[in-house]
């Protein structure tokens, strides 16, 4: 594996764990849903563990899959530089056939600031990174506004934000997925208030801001990593011109 930065180096990552969860799933087949997940966490999060751990030795690295002594580590919260990676974004989608909307994250944090990230996406052949970020295909003049919203969960107030702003929902499994939904022009807008943490959104919103998006809590407020709870309950991310109509819309709703 060829690093030049660590832009390059987190779509390299992201890419090469996403490539060996195909493998595994195409292998492993789906007859057994638990176990494919399962092995597919492990899996990913070992390969990305040794990776950071042989090329960017002096950084910490917060993953879904540490353990909650490594979470609690307080050397992360002295360090400068943070990786933080989901290893499988999107296991119930992974493990359901047919199914793309899963993926691998990789981002870095840095004194304060997402400063690169990546997003596989193993099952539609492409990875979104701060190396390149994506340029959005132009929307239709006109068109309602597309949210992303869970597959299973989605928000109630989503569904009367949808309906007071004139929005369409867009069920999508992933964060990631939903995020780099944004970004390729699938949809408008990401809306989630169901809980989420850190590695659900680091790398995909580093993409979403260096490729121009909005990204926030839902309040507008500035969405922060690296803190000593990694929980992060809710996120906004859309086209900038959207954003002032989604914002006020949720405001409206929580009056």
């Amino acid at each position: 594996m060829t690093v030049r930065d660590d832009h390059t180096l987190a779509a390299e990552l992201a890419t090469t764990a996403g490539e060996k969860l195909a493998a595994l799933r195409a292998e492993r087949g789906f007859d057994n849903p638990s176990e494919l997940r399962k092995e597919g966490d492990i899996a990913s999060h070992l390969f990305l563990m040794e990776a950071l751990a042989r090329l960017r030795p002096d950084d910490s690295v917060l993953s879904e899959e540490a353990t909650s002594e490594e979470r609690l580590d307080p050397r992360r919260l002295r360090a400068e530089r943070v990786w933080i990676v989901d290893p499988l974004d999107g296991t119930r989608e992974f493990a359901e056939e047919g199914r793309a909307d899963w993926a691998v994250h990789v981002a870095l944090w840095e004194r304060g600031t997402l400063t690169a990230g990546a997003v596989a996406l193993p099952a539609q052949g492409r990875t979104l990174s701060t190396a390149e970020p994506p340029v959005r295909p132009a929307s239709e003049a006109g068109a309602r506004p597309r949210i992303a919203v869970s597959r299973t969960r989605p928000p109630e107030f989503v569904q009367k934000l949808a309906a007071l702003v004139g929005a369409d929902l867009v069920p999508i499994g992933s964060a990631g997925a939903k995020i780099s939904a944004v970004l390729t022009g699938a949809v408008e807008a990401y809306v989630h208030a169901g809980g989420q943490y850190e590695w659900d959104s680091a790398a995909p919103v580093a993409v979403a801001l260096a490729a121009g998006a909005h990204a926030s809590r839902i309040d507008g407020s500035q969405l922060t990593y690296n803190q000593p709870d990694p929980s992060l309950p809710d996120i906004l991310v859309s086209l900038p011109g959207l954003a002032p109509t989604l914002l006020a819309g949720i405001r409206d709703l929580h009056r």
